[in-house]
């Protein structure tokens, strides 16, 4: 029993790691624009059948009404991001956009593949289109007039552009938003981007201020919804476990250490 009590309190002792990893993640990232903070799930083990319920112990007996069976410890199920909404702040920046509500941006990556992030600071390239810090292309293209004076974003995700000469603005794009119907299924790719899966669902696109999804603040950004209080509690709590399970190890080894000594 001793050595099972090692090995369970072992799995204990790695699932509060891999929580405080998580939670370390989750602190390194508060200031980053539109991040979603994480949270580790956990499950129990298979259990060990010591004595089954619902059957007879011997012929013509009735039924044990409990059974008796062994946790065998614990293991990591998920890491679920928390998709909560993150405070807005203004940059003064007209090409930085922040997400009131549903949605993500829809984003070219690399190799063309659309992908989506909440992080709203764009600006522009050499071409005069509207990118990511990174230079991918927001989806669909947005480019802005060379001779442009002003860029006004409203709420809808319509962009204008003033020109000289000209009392009344051009549009120049739509801007678009995308929502999943699980979003904690999307796939993290670092760099603020997320990719579609299987899990997530098809991306469907909408217009900001629509029903299910959000309006668009222009010159501001979403900031990372961790909460540093929060975190700080999870943290102690991890280390508290994490302690614990260290106990129950130190337990086991001086029982099974006992057991030992009178076999001598």
């Amino acid at each position: 029993m001793g050595m099972t009590a090692l090995s369970i309190a072992a799995t204990g002792m790695s699932a509060q790691q891999t929580n405080l990893d998580v939670i370390a993640n989750n602190i390194a990232n508060i200031n980053t624009t539109g991040y979603k903070r994480s949270k580790a799930e956990f499950t129990d083990l298979l259990y060990e059948t010591v004595r089954s319920q619902g059957v007879s112990q011997q012929a013509g007996l009735g039924l044990v009404p409990e059974g008796a069976k062994l946790g065998l410890g614990v293991r990591l199920a998920a890491i679920r991001d928390i998709h909560l909404q993150g405070a807005l702040q203004n940059t003064g920046n007209p090409f930085d956009l922040a997400i009131n509500g549903r949605g993500w941006f829809q984003i070219t990556g690399p190799d063309g593949e659309t992908l989506y992030t909440r992080d709203g600071a764009f600006n522009l390239n050499e071409n005069r289109q509207l990118v990511t810090l990174n230079g991918y292309l927001i989806e669909p293209e947005i480019t802005i007039p060379e001779n442009a004076t002003q860029v006004t974003i409203n709420d809808s995700g319509m962009v204008y552009a003033y020109v000289d000469g000209q009392a009344a603005p051009t549009e120049v794009g739509q801007i678009a938003l995308a929502n999943f119907p699980n979003e904690a299924g999307l796939d993290p790719l670092g760099d603020n981007l997320f990719r579609e899966t299987e899990a997530s669902g098809a991306a469907v696109s909408g217009v900001p201020g629509s029903p299910n999804y959000g309006k668009l603040l222009q010159t501001y950004l979403e900031g990372s919804n961790v909460d540093a209080v929060h975190e700080i509690t999870a943290m102690i709590a991890a280390q508290r476990a994490y302690e614990m399970n260290s106990k129950v190890i130190q337990a086991a080894d001086e029982m099974s250490s006992t057991v030992t000594k009178g076999i001598r």
